[in-house]
């Protein structure tokens, strides 16, 4: 520990003051992000940047499924069919 860190009195007054604390993160972050929305706002081209945002999560979105959704192939198929397929080009 520091030599502030034993200063502090219980472990109620850390609570209090780490509660405190993350309120005060909280207010400046939502400060911040009020800030550039209306930056945003005053923008003429808000209905294109709001389209791209939307084509932009889109596209995240299809990403994300496609990563989850599809169970690749199995290795040994896959090197069988490849086999297979070589076979095949030989025998014509």
């Amino acid at each position: 520990m520091t030599r502030e860190a034993s200063r502090i009195g219980g472990l109620g007054e850390r609570a209090v003051l780490l509660a405190v604390g993350l309120a005060d993160l909280g207010v400046s972050t939502l400060g911040a992000a009020l800030g550039t929305a209306q930056g945003l706002l005053r923008r003429s081209d808000t209905s294109e940047l709001a389209a791209e945002a939307e084509n932009d999560l889109l596209a995240r979105g299809r990403l994300v499924r496609d990563r989850f959704a599809t169970v690749p192939p199995a290795h040994l198929e896959t090197l069988a069919r490849h086999a297979l397929a070589r076979r095949a080009a030989d025998d014509i």
